[in-house]
């Protein structure tokens, strides 16, 4: 989420501000045929846009819960991969032995885990529609560039290296059958939660009833001024006005909070969920090296725990 605190109001009303226009124009019109031109019979009972006006909070109140929903659900899925994207470092950095202090099993740990960040980006920048390879030579070597980049699902294919990588560490007798087992069951969960986004990013919010509730708004706005203009005179113009851009905002808030994925300033932090992602994961992997670089007779002893 790009926005937190001290909204511009211009970007609040920038929303709107077409709308806004017509609603003025549009009460300005009413208030000089009735005031100057004196057409009364255009005055209507206020009971009538009042009963429009409470269905339409109903229908308002709905439509936000359902969008809320959907932004919560996508950033449930994203807090689930910060702490899988941890759990599956933290097994490779536990689970793989290197007794012998093999270059080739140390270099494993960290393209493993240099993966998991590129997977985190590469899902990302999919659900925004932009390039899921792009920036991931940071992370990723040629040949596992080469390979996704024949592929049309980056992210499932960075997974698919990761259940191999796994393979070969079993079979070289780096890890064991159940730590090969729990390990997998991580990636699993990730799997799973990519799954999710891409369901929340490809089921599409019902267009009727969005249309359906936009005619609705409108068509209350069209009335409002002929239920107010007999009590209230040219104070009707700024009274209308607030009412309308009020039901306009909450419309445009839903709208915006229904599609989680869209590079918007309401959208899931992704990016910043990465940035996160990779910091915590490049430094358990930097304190992995200080601790097996670090002499055992440097280690000092709390309890039954060893401490730098």
């Amino acid at each position: 989420m790009l926005l937190r605190n001290n909204i511009p109001l211009t970007y609040i009303f920038g929303k709107i501000k077409k709308e806004l226009f017509f609603v003025i124009a549009y009460s300005i019109g009413i208030v000089i045929l009735y005031q100057n031109f004196h057409v009364t019979r255009i005055s209507i009972p206020v009971a009538v846009p009042a009963l429009l006006g409470t269905i339409i909070s109903l229908l308002l109140a709905f439509r936000s819960n359902q969008a809320y929903d959907r932004w919560w659900e996508a950033r449930t899925l994203w807090g689930a991969i910060v702490n899988d994207s941890r759990s599956i470092s933290r097994q490779i950095l536990s689970f793989v032995e290197n007794p012998y202090g093999l270059e080739e099993v140390d270099e494993f740990k960290e393209k493993f885990i240099k993966r998991q960040i590129a997977w985190c980006y590469a899902l990302s920048q999919a659900l925004r529609g932009f390039s899921p390879t792009k920036g991931l030579e940071r992370y990723l070597d040629a040949d596992e560039l080469a390979f996704l980049k024949q592929r049309k699902n980056v992210t499932t294919s960075i997974l698919e290296l990761h259940g191999m990588d796994l393979k070969r560490a079993l079979n070289e007798g780096w890890i064991n059958k159940y730590q090969q087992i729990e390990i997998d069951k991580t990636i699993t969960a990730l799997c799973n939660h990519m799954g999710g986004s891409e369901r929340i990013k490809n089921t599409v919010f019902p267009v009727t009833y969005s249309k359906y509730i936009n005619m609705s708004i409108h068509l209350f706005i069209v009335l409002l001024p002929f239920g107010l203009i007999e009590y209230f005179g040219y104070m009707e113009i700024p009274l209308v006005v607030a009412i309308a851009a009020f039901f306009l905002l909450v419309e445009k808030m839903a709208v915006h909070l229904q599609d989680p994925f869209e590079n918007k300033p309401t959208d899931t932090p992704t990016t910043t969920i990465c940035r996160n992602i990779e910091r915590d994961l490049c430094q358990m992997l930097d304190d992995n090296k200080l601790y097996e670089d670090k002499p055992q007779t440097e280690l000092a002893q709390v309890g039954s725990y060893y401490i730098l």
